[in-house]
């Protein structure tokens, strides 16, 4: 064999054998394909958004993390058409990513055997729900599995919600979803359910396999990345990139204050809807920045973070 075909090999069987942990790629791939991201990270590599960003991201819209996305030409990070648990509440976390596949036997028995060398337990299925901790957000690639898809029931939903205090995002169908509404909390976003479940023998019936563990992952027209922040809200979820969230929290805040300035001022006839509609005059940005010193202490918005807004303003 020439040289450079002997190199070659080594190669692959450095990245198929000494890099892959149970479909886990390494802490040096996931932070090279995070390289935006700045801060504090996970063991794994996985990027660690602030809580208290995350506290602050439970009063945007989707609408407005859609907006500062799109103008950072992230266009493809929404997903909607979701059957929802708890429809009227806000999912917030970090991501923690799977990918399953239609049953395949030989993968299905290469991928136990990464599972035995790196002292995986049980089944397949539960080798991501491990990893979880409090605030994440279990989102699962399952390519819309149906009948004998289903890879969460109660039993791993309770398990899921005792881990991360969080519900999931579930491209494929749901089993026990009494028992899922049971937990209260686990606002979830699903795409189907059945009452069937998926089966993991290899050498007889076998509906899923494991492929990806924390990878760059799918899920319906979205791309999503480990340690993405997950916002699901009335219907529709958006995968925000952690370098991007800090810009979309500000942004949804400074709309919000602006949004309650403009009615107070309309209701009270200072102003006409034209005037509020358009790009403010600098006499009503005065007044705007006069507003919010007045009711620093009144609004929807930390005093210290009107006060760093207020910072930035020259009138």
């Amino acid at each position: 064999m020439h040289r450079s075909k002997y190199w070659l090999t080594a190669v692959l069987l450095f990245w198929v054998y000494g890099s892959i942990h149970a479909q886990q790629i390494s802490r040096e791939q996931l932070i090279a394909l995070t390289p935006e991201w700045k801060g504090e990270r996970f063991a794994d590599g996985r990027p660690k958004v602030p809580d208290s960003l995350l506290d602050r991201m439970k009063l945007v819209t989707l609408e407005e993390a859609w907006a500062v996305l799109r103008n950072e030409n992230y266009k493809h990070q929404y997903e909607g058409e979701w059957q929802t648990i708890n429809p009227d509440s806000v999912l917030v976390g970090r991501a923690v990513t799977a990918i399953f596949v239609p049953g395949r036997p030989d993968l299905h028995r290469v991928i136990d055997q990464f599972g035995l060398r790196d002292k995986r337990v049980k089944a397949q299925n539960s080798w991501p729900i491990d990893l979880l901790v409090k605030r994440d957000v279990y989102v699962v690639d399952q390519f819309d599995a149906y009948e004998d898809g289903p890879t969460i029931g109660d039993n791993l939903g309770n398990s899921i919600y005792a881990k991360t205090g969080n519900g999931i995002i579930y491209d494929g169908a749901i089993r026990d979803i009494k028992g899922l509404k049971e937990i209260g909390s686990f606002t979830s976003f699903f795409r189907s359910y059945h009452p069937s479940h998926h089966l993991n023998n290899p050498a007889g019936e076998l509906n899923t396999t494991l492929a990806g563990i924390n990878q760059p992952t799918r899920i319906g027209k979205a791309t999503v990345m480990p340690g993405d922040v997950v916002l699901g809200r009335d219907g529709g979820v958006i995968f925000i990139p952690p370098q991007l969230v800090q810009k979309v929290v500000v942004t949804s805040e400074i709309v919000r204050l602006r949004d309650m300035f403009g009615h107070e001022r309309l209701r009270a006839g200072t102003y006409t809807p034209g005037q509020i509609d358009s790009r403010w005059s600098d006499e009503i940005e005065r007044d705007f920045s006069k507003w919010l010193h007045d009711h620093i202490n009144e609004l929807p918005v930390s005093s210290s973070q009107v006060q760093e807004f207020l910072k930035g303003r020259t009138w």
